[in-house]
């Protein structure tokens, strides 16, 4: 009987081959009636099984068949893989569940391709710093289609939480603190991967379904320590941290991952107020909900319940798939039969997981990601890896660049002549150069800075190279901060045999790049940070080049804000360039040596110190706020020690060249709730290069009902000048950008006056004002 169900389903399947078939699946009845007779089919096990996607670490080629996970999938009792590379592996494994299993379901396969598959853009937190969506839209198309061609259906990606902590490790893997960019890039990137709209089939083999996470509010842990709780108002949560991951759904996400920390004290993967009410019946999600790695699990650690107590408040909740843990499978039958979980409750997320694959296009044909031939033609190709490069010159954030010396010019863009001294432990290292979560990354297939710009400079400049220092003066902690193959090769050197190695190279050298700062791994996850400042070994190294008096241009590998202070006074230039990926030493050198004019600009807030944490520029007053121009008043909101404004502000980033500002017009002085109001300043190229600038659109409600902040990103456009160009900018403003959650949590734009901002950041703004009637 086994072999008659199998067939039959393979027979069914094939049936929707043809091209006629395959368009009438776009109708969602014809969806529903192929999902009801699956599931008239499938016993209560093979349901179940539909929710587990356990780690495929074990399984490769040649011996998927004798695997424990292989038994599974024979057995019915697998819906997806998690991390399996390669598309012959793929095959094999999707064979396994057509074949094998009773009844032929596809399974699903996802991986974490946060930025970029094999071709690496920047890490997200770069990323963000472009402001350029159509350029994000990219990134992720490329990853969607190198992922796709290597058969994955499914990314882990995007990545939206908003965070105000630079401790925390993963703001690397976001967009920084503001939720209106937030959730422009959450748009920019589901339709990267997706292409339409997953409530319509997915006909192409090279769009894959998104995930948007974690959800929700991961980014607020406390102490900016990862997985910790988090616990605000309702009314914070809707302002300031909700909006990216209803952008995403709103934008048609086909999944979303469960965050690992606790919301009112119900951790996120129970919490049904968050899983049911808020992202289905409020946001209207239809997609399907998947837990973290291990987030049923970890349930017990925080203390409600056991195994099967939490998957059964899990799937309760709202959440449908589990990540690993293979709680559902091990205790949601025996729930069942207690009359804890209903057979509709269990129903509804088979549903959901089998309706991800329909439209996927894999119940048409199983084996549509699983074309041998694409690798070769569709990854890591010449025209990814030059959109890598462009996208990374973007991102990279131009913090000072004063004159050096005797010079009457800036330090940058350097000339294309002499010796130039390429100095630090982030100097030569491939395996760090595409940033953390680069999980497909080909590590030794990417140049480090020194490679790369001795051969870009071929014939050109002479570059000269010396490590200068280790990571970290402490081995033990260079070891946690180099993981995953991401080892700097220790020297074992004492620390002035390599700083003598360093100043002799400086010595014959007209420049020194200082390549210093992080190691991909010491961002990311489980990466958190109580010191910001550049670890102590490489501060000595950077004090004693610059005591040789030669230029020195400090390249800042981050994937964080750092505390930059000292840095900011002595160092004449100071290049933040991120992560930026397989092609980032071709993109730094195209921005040191003035082939890119950088125009990157911060999308989180750099403190002083961390004793400012958390620092962010849409902030609220106090009823004391200290009085601008101020650095200490006592009595009021301030330190003894720094005055409250950051290192560099949100929206910062310097140019080679100047843009001048006009003052703000305004089309009308009023606006009604049904009307709109243009908002226009000039920009002008005031200097002698061609150059990219973000223009900033910032609203502050003066009175409200509630209180709120001192200002808002509300637009942005970035626009390109030629030297001595101008160009008017023009934001709509509508009720719509003037609505927040009040004390009830209704969205309402309230009557009133409001200050309207636009700059270059969120401290430099021209200000007019605007009364909603």
């Amino acid at each position: 009987m086994k072999k008659v169900f199998r067939r039959t389903s393979v027979l069914l399947a094939a049936a929707f081959l043809s091209t006629a078939a395959i368009q009438a699946q776009k109708s969602p009845q014809d969806m529903d009636r192929f999902i009801d007779a699956l599931m008239k089919k499938m016993t209560v096990e093979e349901k179940i099984g539909q929710l587990n996607l356990p780690v495929s670490g074990e399984i490769v080629t040649g011996q998927a068949q004798n695997s424990d996970v292989a038994k599974k999938i024979e057995q019915g009792l697998v819906g997806g893989l998690l991390n399996l590379k390669g598309v012959e592996k793929i095959r094999d494994v999707q064979k396994l569940a057509i074949e094998k299993s009773r009844l032929g379901i596809p399974l699903i396969f996802g991986m974490d391709v946060v930025h970029g598959y094999e071709t690496i853009f920047p890490i997200p937190l770069g990323l963000s710093c472009s402001w350029d969506m159509e350029a994000i839209r990219k990134s992720a198309r490329v990853a969607a289609i190198e992922a796709s061609a290597d058969g994955i259906s499914w990314t882990f990606s995007p990545m939206v939480d908003i965070s105000r902590d630079p401790r925390w490790g993963r703001v690397s893997e976001g967009n920084g603190e503001d939720p209106f960019l937030g959730g422009a890039i959450a748009k920019a990137m589901v339709s990267g991967y997706q292409g339409i709209d997953l409530n319509n089939q997915l006909k192409r083999n090279d769009e894959i379904m998104a995930c948007v996470k974690h959800f929700a509010l991961y980014g607020a842990g406390e102490a900016g320590r990862d997985y910790n709780t988090v616990d605000m108002s309702r009314n914070r949560m809707f302002n300031e941290y909700m909006y990216p991951y209803q952008a995403a759904v709103d934008a048609g996400v086909g999944s979303v991952m469960a965050s690992f920390n606790e919301i009112d004290g119900i951790p996120a993967t129970a919490n049904k107020w968050l899983m049911t009410d808020v992202l289905r019946k409020q946001w209207g999600f239809d997609g399907f909900v998947v837990t973290d790695f291990t987030g049923i699990s970890e349930m017990i650690a925080h203390g409600i319940g056991d195994l099967q107590t939490v998957s059964a408040r899990a799937l309760n909740a709202g959440v449908d798939m589990d990540m690993v843990s293979e709680g559902f499978t091990g205790t949601i039958k025996k729930s069942i039969d207690e009359g804890k979980i209903s057979m509709e409750t269990l129903d509804k997320a088979c549903r959901r997981i089998l309706e991800a694959k329909y439209k996927l296009g894999l119940f048409d044909n199983p084996y549509k990601y699983c074309d041998l031939k694409r690798p070769k033609r569709d990854i890591f190709t010449k025209e990814h890896r030059d959109a890598a490069r462009k996208i990374a010159g973007e991102s990279f954030v131009l913090l000072k660049n004063d004159k050096s010396g005797s010079s009457a010019n800036p330090t940058l863009p350097l000339k294309k002549e002499g010796t130039v001294a390429v100095i630090g432990p982030l100097a030569n290292t491939r395996s760090n150069m595409p940033g953390t979560w680069s999980v497909a990354a080909r590590l030794n297939d990417y140049p480090s800075v020194y490679e790369g710009l001795k051969e870009m400079m071929k014939g050109k400049v002479n570059i000269t190279y010396a490590k200068g220092s280790n990571l970290i003066s402490d081995a033990a902690y260079e070891e946690r901060a180099t993981m995953f193959g991401r080892s700097l090769n220790r020297d074992n050197r004492t620390d002035k045999e390599m700083l003598d190695e360093a100043l002799k190279v400086a010595a014959n050298a007209d420049v020194i790049i200082a390549a210093l700062g992080e190691s991909s791994e010491m961002s990311g996850e489980s990466s958190s940070r109580t010191n910001l400042a550049l670890p102590d070994v490489q501060r000595t190294l950077l004090e004693a080049l610059l005591k040789t008096g030669k230029p020195v241009v400090l390249t800042l590998f981050t994937g964080r804000p750092l505390t930059l202070t000292w840095e900011q006074e002595h160092v004449p230039a100071i290049l933040n360039v991120w992560f930026g990926g397989s092609e980032a030493a071709y993109a730094i050198g195209d921005v040191l040596f003035g082939d890119v004019n950088p125009s990157g600009k911060l999308t989180m807030t750099f403190p002083k110190n961390v004793g400012q944490i958390p620092l962010f520029y849409n902030h609220k007053n106090t009823g004391r706020p200290l009085l601008e121009g101020k650095w200490f008043e006592k009595f009021r909101s301030n330190y003894l020690d720094v005055d409250n404004d950051p290192l560099y502000p949100f929206g910062y980033g310097l140019s080679y060249t100047n843009f001048q500002y006009s003052d703000i017009t305004l089309s009308a002085p009023t606006m009604g709730q049904d009307g709109s109001v243009t908002a226009m300043v000039t920009v002008t190229n005031t200097g002698k290069y061609d150059g990219a600038e973000v223009v900033q659109l910032y609203i502050r409600d003066l009175v409200g009902s509630i209180t709120r902040p001192v200002k808002e990103l509300k637009g942005f456009d970035k626009i390109f000048l030629k030297a001595g160009e101008s160009k008017t900018v023009s934001f709509k403003i509508t009720p719509e950008l003037l609505r927040f959650y009040d004390y009830e949590l209704n969205y309402v734009a309230e009557p009133g006056d409001f200050d309207i901002m636009i700059g270059g950041n969120s401290q430099s703004v021209k200000t007019t004002h605007l009364s909603l009637k």
